[in-house]
């Protein structure tokens, strides 16, 4: 099978580490992955600013960019959500039946989560990541996708994780894109409500599946010098148990160094 990877604008721009430990992952779950260099924005930050129309050409660049894939995985559940339920009224309101169609019948698009668990039919990954984690479920992924218990079923599998409860998980965090500028104080307001509950959960480690969301609790979390990562589910379930060659044994030591003498002494 072979997906195409929507990357996402955020991930681009400033966390291209995500973008690698979802093909990481993927490949080691034997999924062909592909990287389109044609693909641009999704169109979201027009959509929910009111600005349909001018969304219709990056609409138009997404369906020729992710033309003949299976599958479309994002490592976001705000960019999911908008290809899977904003291009169709994008489309609509264009009056292009054409692009209605293509919308239509183009691959369908699966936030990561949703792809390991519901595609490929798998929870343990693989991973190992020896720390104590608490989850963020994103407002995206939580109410438009409906992705439930998928990435907390995936983190509970990984090796060494333990998951701690996010008091008021479910509360949004207060970035919300262009919600964040034009009312920064009541976005700070609740970034700093989350931020608390992360400290009060006491994990090492803040996870999501969203890094805009991440980015706004992260910087809260770093002014407070609260000594708390933030990191994307991708980033977790792509690490591994890193391999320990073993020392070698006195007698290969011996060998070795002999071998070494002997090939000095040749010179």
């Amino acid at each position: 099978m072979t997906v195409g990877l929507l990357v996402t604008c955020m991930n681009d721009a400033l966390f291209p580490d995500t973008g690698r430990a979802v093909v990481t992952l993927l490949r080691r779950l034997g999924v062909e992955v592909d990287f389109p260099a044609a693909q641009t924005c999704c169109g979201q930050p027009m959509v929910n600013t009111g600005y349909l129309d001018e969304a219709v050409p990056l609409l138009r660049r997404h369906l020729e960019a992710f033309a003949g894939y299976e599958a479309v995985v994002v490592p976001s559940g705000s960019c999911a959500g908008s290809v899977r339920h904003q291009h169709r009224l994008v489309a609509e309101r264009s009056g292009d039946p054409g692009l209605v169609r293509a919308v239509e019948q183009a691959a369908p698009v699966y936030e990561l989560s949703e792809y390991l668990v519901d595609v490929l039919g798998v929870v343990d990954v693989g991973a190992y990541f020896p720390h104590r984690v608490t989850y963020h479920p994103t407002c995206h992924s939580l109410r438009m996708l409906g992705v439930g218990d998928r990435p907390t079923r995936l983190l509970q599998a990984v090796r060494g994780l333990r998951l701690v409860e996010l008091p008021a998980a479910t509360e949004c965090c207060g970035f919300g894109g262009t919600f964040a500028v034009k009312n920064s104080e009541t976005s700070i307001a609740m970034g700093a409500d989350k931020a608390r509950h992360v400290r009060e959960s006491g994990a090492e480690v803040l996870v999501a599946g969203d890094n805009s969301c991440l980015t706004h609790i992260g910087g809260l979390l770093s002014r407070e010098r609260s000594g708390v990562r933030v990191m994307h589910l991708a980033e977790v379930l792509a690490a591994t148990e890193p391999v320990i060659e073993e020392a070698p044994r006195e007698a290969d030591r011996t060998s070795a160094g002999s071998a070494a003498l002997t090939a000095g002494g040749a010179r």
